[in-house]
């Protein structure tokens, strides 16, 4: 399972020109899943995902968590995460099959949703593109900070 997760100061995702999920202050976050991932790796990203320290403080050090900040999260399945480019056409045979990664696109939000609620009972919920579909991404990336993280 691969995360690549970016700070931002607002994202938005659109499927055919529909706007599907937009936040504010927070994470994008892209994930993609091999053929050997299981709900285990998933619990283990969503935890790190939401205590990363990755905003700043008050004096500027990146010190604080998403929880800390009280963000927000968008979260987009990209099964290009695991592209092999061996060659000068990308494979995706290490990528999961639909069936499998859906299941485990759909337990990752849950998942990150239910510690966000744990932490912060107000929180509204975890924004997220349509699994499968061609989407239009648009962020304004905060820093730039991106992180990859992979289980």
């Amino acid at each position: 399972m691969r995360l690549v997760v970016q700070r931002v100061a607002r994202a938005q995702v659109s499927v055919e020109n529909k706007l599907v999920g937009k936040i504010g202050k927070g994470l994008l976050v892209f994930v993609g899943f091999s053929r050997g991932d299981e709900i285990e790796k998933a619990d283990g990203l969503a935890a790190k995902l939401l205590h990363l320290r990755i905003f700043s403080d008050e004096l500027g050090k990146m010190n604080l968590s998403l929880l800390d900040v009280k963000g927000e999260v968008l979260i987009i399945s990209q099964f290009t995460l695991y592209a092999d480019l061996t060659g000068r056409r990308p494979s995706f045979t290490e990528s999961a099959k639909p069936e499998k990664a859906s299941e485990l696109y759909e337990y990752f939000k849950y998942q990150v949703e239910t510690l966000i609620k744990k932490e912060n009972p107000s929180f509204k919920n975890v924004e997220s593109g349509v699994f499968g579909a061609h989407m239009s991404v648009e962020l304004e990336n905060d820093g730039p900070v991106t992180i990859c993280l992979e289980k």
